[in-house]
């Protein structure tokens, strides 16, 4: 949380990737359509952006810029702040009705995919040392290439030759936008690709896992009981890996406490990004989301660039253009598909 990686909350159907690129990334059913008034609908839009959006730029200032190198505690902070939030939410405000775990065999599905989680959201927030946010989100654009790959080698579920041709530009335009890329860092490059993998990874997964009558999770529910096995996972990875980060944070605190509001803040961030999910697909509908997804990575790149000054070329553009087409197409692919099977 930061798919990031890649830390958002959509259907378990749904092939857009582009939120996935965020910190959380529950692909459950979740609640059916209802209609909402126009200008709570397109408040409840504009949130689910500023979240999205807010998050990765959030990430890319502390990791890159104001010099927090802490990937790993800071994705371990995002899962500790959408536990509390997310027993807050359900729990008191009762948002969404609460469920519980009813097995020790639904409880190790739910572990192992808080293990994919956390591998896809640390590489995704450590791709954001080395790499600008517009090019981490081009590399996010191609989850739908990972997840028809992992669909096929673990279910052996094959789609029709014109989705497997849909992915062809999604997989060209990042080859151009990675050869044109003026900030390409091969580390920063292989981490992102890493999450988007995960990320596909544990759609897949999710799909197998919880699909059984009395295992399936509401998306909110599956994020209050993943968040905090993240947090525990995490822990003992940060102390190993990034040393006693907790007195180094404090230290810097008392140096600058203002280290202190963009933690906290970036946390919610992370969590408000599940919320706003959830909001929206209620809302409206999952295509909807799927819809803003498409869109959001394009945003995400031009903010990015407008508030970080990265550098960009014309090839560059054009590559993250083609690969944002690719995924229409294949999302359109994909329906005909499914329309043709019915």
């Amino acid at each position: 949380m930061g798919e990031a990686p890649t830390w958002a909350t959509r259907r378990l159907s749904n092939p857009n990737p582009t939120s996935s690129d965020h910190i959380l990334d529950f692909q459950t059913a979740g609640p059916p359509a209802v209609r909402s008034p126009a200008i709570s609908t397109a408040l409840i839009v504009l949130s689910w952006y500023l979240s999205n959006i807010g998050v990765l730029l959030l990430n890319k200032y502390l990791l890159s810029f104001y010099g927090f190198r802490f990937p790993i505690f800071l994705t371990m902070l995002h899962m500790l702040s959408c536990s509390f939030y997310s027993y807050l939410s359900i729990l008191f405000l009762k948002i969404v009705p609460a469920q519980q775990i009813q097995s020790r065999r639904q409880f190790l599905k739910i572990l192992a995919l808080s293990a994919i989680f956390c591998f896809s959201v640390v590489c995704g927030n450590t791709s954001l040392r080395y790499l600008p946010v517009s090019f981490n989100q081009a590399i996010g654009a191609t989850t739908p290439f990972f997840t028809a790959i992992f669909a096929f080698l673990i279910t052996c579920k094959r789609e029709p030759a014109g989705v497997y041709f849909a992915l062809l530009p999604v997989v060209f335009g990042i080859v151009l936008a990675s050869n044109s890329e003026p900030l390409f860092h091969f580390f920063g490059f292989l981490v992102c690709v890493g999450s988007t993998a995960g990320r596909a990874l544990k759609s897949v997964v999710q799909g197998i896992l919880l699909t059984a009558e009395g295992e399936k999770l509401h998306s909110m529910n599956l994020l209050r009981f993943m968040a905090p096995m993240a947090a525990g996972i995490l822990l003992p990875v940060t102390l190993y890996v990034e040393g006693n980060v907790a007195a180094i944070t404090a230290e810097k605190a008392r140096e600058d406490p203002w280290i202190l509001f963009l933690l906290v803040g970036n946390a919610t961030v992370a969590y408000l990004v599940n919320l706003t999910n959830f909001l929206v697909t209620k809302h409206t509908s999952a295509l909807t989301l799927q819809v803003l997804g498409n869109a959001k990575a394009a945003v995400a790149a031009v903010v990015s660039i407008l508030i970080f000054r990265n550098p960009v070329t014309v090839m560059g553009m054009a590559g993250f253009s083609v690969t944002v087409m690719g995924v229409v197409i294949y999302g359109e692919a994909k329906k005909r598909s499914k329309i043709t099977t019915h």
